[in-house]
């Protein structure tokens, strides 16, 4: 089965990125957050100083800076920055502990780290953060004075070039950004973006969200990833505002909404849940959307549920990754199908295959191949991993999907999470959703166990809510059968907390080692 979308839109150029802003309306706001507004004119002025502040300091083109960096917009301007510079921009999740910063910063080689002073006690115990050879730039803390990045913004620095930097003789094929995957199926490596790559993907983006300059994008994910990076950009390249959430913190996104009022909102589904629940919001506070994005994992049932009843419409369900950018989407002003990750978006094929490499008819589940002018370049310095995802032309996302008659896709799962209980294939998705809409469950990880006569059991860890009366397995246990009959679990584990991989999703990997560990669940 072959999905082609609609033809890719014309690629933004990342060292260009203000201008459609600056032409039309250069002294409006072009990004801001509950601290910090900038005009177009000011983000170009103070992006362009970072850019040259950053040369004066010894960076090149194609050195390597790290950031660990909370969302601000100080993050949308040092990104801005690079792309202007040729520096390659190389985000570390915010969440990185000492361990996790020195295995980014020996993979990627960056030459300098920014980050935020309260990552001190981290930067303190990293092995490597001390001897980088341009060193570390401070942010939040501007009373230590010592390579403050809001210096670095504001005033020339001297002792580098005095002219702008020269954008036009960029090499579109040159890195401009490397992400670190979470590290689900390994130690993070490094997804290397071209400014070429990333051109395509941040004009996707703005196509698959039909985005013009009227929108006003509340983007309440990490910019650290490729989600919100994407997001925040691409509404700058087309010269729309862009809202920055320092957290996803519900009152926060809440305070933006009703003071920013936003037309298109992205978050994770927990925190959706969160926002829709604790301020006894009505209709009218969310009356500026004309769409809200769920991603990064699942929505239940009763979360489509709850924000179509408050809302008025439903959530946008689509499908992306750090390798790809934005891929599928349902279309916002066409049909939104429940459950769905939606259409190829532009610029986009899909081909589900079966083991042998075969096409699968439509309604068969078969694993998703890419094709894109947005893939990757490959693994920073790891072709042998590039080599086993990157053949022909296309992308093996390693994801299971069907794609229905109209061209949908629905996503069932990983190949290497899917649980084969007496010859059946079972997605953790569908049970973890279907218990996922008991009241007193708060979240859910569904994972296989090895049995000597089933192949694998279902096993479900789970967190319940406080303010609920807990339900007993067996009672969970059934509440699962009436909704997935024989996918239901033939075990449930309750934990206090619930772990999370680095992106915000429950952790199936640690769960599956957490089941190695305890074979009966009791002892969990």
């Amino acid at each position: 089965m072959t999905l082609e979308g609609p033809p890719a839109p014309r690629p933004v150029a990342p060292q260009n990125l203000l201008e459609a802003g600056l032409r039309s309306r250069p002294d409006e706001v072009a990004i801001t957050s509950l601290s910090r507004s900038l005009t177009w004119r000011e983000l170009d002025e103070a992006s362009n100083t970072l850019a040259l502040n950053y040369r004066a300091l010894g960076l090149e083109r194609g050195d390597r800076i790290a950031s660990l960096l909370p969302n601000r917009v100080e993050l949308a301007i040092h990104y801005i920055a690079c792309f202007k510079s040729g520096i390659v921009a190389t985000p570390f999740n915010y969440r990185y502990a000492a361990a996790e910063i020195d295995h980014a910063l020996e993979v990627g080689g960056a030459k300098m780290l920014v980050a935020h002073s309260e990552r001190d006690g981290d930067i303190a115990a990293s092995r490597l953060a001390s001897g980088l050879e341009l060193g570390h730039i401070r942010f939040g803390d501007a009373s230590l004075g010592e390579r403050d990045l809001e210096t670095l913004i504001g005033e020339p620095i001297g002792g580098g070039p005095s002219d702008e930097v020269n954008r036009d003789s960029l090499d579109p094929a040159a890195p401009a950004a490397i992400f670190f995957t979470s590290g689900s199926t390994g130690p993070a490596k490094g997804v290397t973006h071209s400014l070429e790559t990333l051109g395509w993907a941040l004009a996707i983006a703005g196509a698959a969200f039909e985005l013009t300059e009227d929108d006003v994008f509340l983007p309440a994910s990490s910019m650290s990833h490729i989600g919100s990076f994407l997001w925040t950009l691409a509404t700058l390249s087309v010269g729309a505002r862009a809202v920055v959430a320092h957290t996803v913190d519900s009152h926060e996104v809440f305070a933006l909404l009703k003071q920013e009022r936003p037309t298109v909102l992205a978050m994770i589904p927990a925190a959706l849940t969160a926002l829709i629940r604790d301020h006894d919001a009505t209709s009218e506070d969310f009356e500026s959307l004309r769409l809200c994005r769920a991603g990064a994992d699942k929505v239940s049932a009763e979360l489509e549920s709850e924000f179509s009843h408050l809302v008025g419409f439903p959530i946008d369900e689509g499908y992306g990754m750090t390798e790809v950018g934005l891929a599928s989407l349902n279309p916002p002003s066409g049909v939104i199908k429940n459950g769905s990750i939606g259409c190829a978006v532009p610029g986009f094929g899909f081909e589900l295959r079966d083991d042998s490499g075969a096409e699968v008819p439509i309604g068969e589940v078969g694993r998703a191949w890419l094709r894109s002018p947005s893939v990757t370049t490959g693994y920073w310095q790891d072709p042998g991993a590039t080599d086993e995802v990157l053949r022909d032309g296309w992308l093996d996302s390693g994801d299971l999907m069907r794609a229905d008659e109209d061209g949908y896709l629905w996503f069932f799962g990983r190949k290497k999470q899917i649980i084969v209980h007496d010859g059946s294939n079972i997605s953790p998705l569908e049970v973890e959703g279907a218990l996922l809409e008991h009241p007193a469950v708060a979240a859910c990880g569904v994972v296989g166990i090895h049995d000597s006569v089933h192949g694998e059991n279902v096993r479900a860890y789970i967190s319940l809510r406080a303010e609920v009366d807990a339900p007993t397995s067996p009672e969970l246990i059934a509440f699962a059968r009436e909704r997935v009959t024989y996918k239901a679990p033939e075990e449930i584990v309750f934990l206090d907390e619930m772990p999370l991989n680095p992106t915000g999703k429950v952790d199936r990997v640690g769960l599956k080692k957490l089941a190695e560990e305890h074979l009966n669940p009791h002892d969990a």
